[in-house]
């Protein structure tokens, strides 16, 4: 099989965009508290869902509603 490729054996010349590309998520790095996290692991746990899976539907759902920022310094 070595030095075979794969173009073949398969024709792609039909073959199409995947149509739900712009909605395939996005890896980035993010620093959030110890606590923050915690309490999502939590509630994840609690909901049967992966807790990035919970963040990632908590943040939509503000960005959906255009949820503001109330910042208070102490």
């Amino acid at each position: 099989m070595k030095g075979i490729d794969m173009r073949d054996h398969y024709d792609f010349s039909q073959s199409v965009k995947n149509p739900y590309a712009k909605k395939l998520k996005k890896q980035v790095t993010i620093r959030l508290d110890e606590d923050t996290v915690a309490y999502f692991k939590k509630l994840a746990e609690e909901k049967d869902l992966p807790y990035q899976s919970l963040i990632n539907l908590y943040l939509r759902d503000c960005a959906q509603s255009h949820k503001d920022l109330k910042i208070e310094w102490l």
